[in-house]
C-alpha cells in the first residue's frame, strides 16, 4: 500500500519546550485519518510540519517519498475559519481563483481554463450561487466551503482540515462531512477535530495526540486511550454523552 505521509522519531521543540515528540505514524494513501487531542497537543503544529511550514527538531517526514518542502504541491491546507480575515473586500470566486496563484505566471490575469476551473470547483462543493457574494456575508458553513474550494484548486492528493466544523451549526456540519466523505475518494483528507462524536462516524482512522502519539488506528478506541489522551474521563469531553464517541459503547448502551 503507497504511503501518504511517513513520520518517524519527529520532534518538534520551541526552544526548551517540545511541543511535538516521539511521534511514529504512517497514512495510507486514501485513508480518511482524524487527529484529536486537548489544545496545546501539538495537532496544528503536526499539520504544519507535513505542509512543509514547519521544521521539525529531529526526525523523518516523508510526503509521498518526498521532504514536505519539495511535496508542497501535494498538500491542500484548510485553516479554521475563524483565522479569516471576512473584511477583505473580496469574492467568493476571487478567493477560490487564489489557490490557483502558484500556478500562475506573476502580474497576469487568470485565463479562461482556470476561470472555468475555478467554477468547476465552486459547483462540486456547492457555492457555486455564491460565486458573486462578498466573504463578509457569508455564514460559517459557507465559509468553510469556499476555503474548501480554495485548497481544492491546487489539485492537492492530500487534504489537510483544521477544526473545520467549529461553532458552525449542525446542519452546515453533516454537509462538510458528507463533501469530504466524497472527497475521500479522490485524495487522502487527515482531519483535525475537537469533535469526538464525528471521529467514529466519519473517519477511518484515528490519531489520538497529546506532544506524544498515544494511539494511531481505526476509529473505535476506548476509555484508557483516550483518558491518556486528554487526561481527563471521556463523558467530560463529549459532554456527558460518551455513546457519540465510542460505537461499542452504543452496542452496551442498547442492551441496558
Amino acid at each position: 500500500m503507497v504511503a501518504a505521509v511517513e513520520i518517524e522519531n519527529l520532534k518538534v521543540c520551541y526552544k526548551d519546550n517540545c511541543v511535538l515528540k516521539n511521534v511514529n505514524m504512517k497514512v495510507a494513501e486514501g485513508e480518511f485519518l482524524g487527529i484529536i487531542g486537548p489544545n496545546g497537543g501539538g495537532k496544528t503544529t503536526l499539520a504544519k510540519v507535513i505542509l512543509g511550514i514547519k521544521e521539525s527538531s529531529e526526525g523523518d517526514v516523508l510526503v509521498y517519498g518526498k521532504s514536505p518542502a519539495k511535496a508542497r504541491g501535494l498538500v491542500g491546507y484548510v485553516p479554521q475559519f475563524t483565522t479569516f480575515e471576512k473584511d477583505f473586500p473580496i469574492s467568493v470566486g476571487e478567493v477560490v481563483l487564489t489557490g490557483l496563484l502558484g500556478k500562475a505566471k506573476p502580474f497576469r490575469r487568470y485565463g479562461k481554463e482556470e476561470l472555468l476551473k475555478a467554477d468547476s470547483i465552486m459547483e462540486m462543493v456547492g457555492i457555486m450561487h455564491l460565486k458573486g457574494k462578498g466573504v463578509k456575508t457569508l455564514s460559517g458553513g459557507e465559509t468553510q466551503k469556499m476555503l474548501i474550494a480554495r485548497a481544492l484548486a491546487t489539485e492537492p492528493k492530500i487534504l489537510i482540515l483544521d477544526e473545520p466544523t467549529a461553532s458552525i451549526d449542525t446542519k452546515s456540519k453533516d454537509s462538510i462531512y458528507d463533501l469530504l466523505r466524497e472527497l475521500n475518494r479522490e485524495m487522502t483528507i487527515i482531519l483535525i477535530t475537537h469533535d469526538l462524536g464525528v471521529v467514529s462516524a466519519y473517519v477511518e482512522s484515528i490519531a489520538c495526540l497529546n506532544v506524544e502519539l498515544f494511539y494511531h488506528g481505526e476509529s473505535e478506541i476506548n476509555e484508557n486511550i483516550i483518558e491518556h489522551t486528554f487526561g481527563c474521563p471521556v463523558d467530560l469531553l463529549a459532554h456527558g454523552v460518551p455513546h457519540r464517541v465510542l460505537k461499542h459503547h452504543e452496542k452496551e448502551g442498547e442492551r441496558k
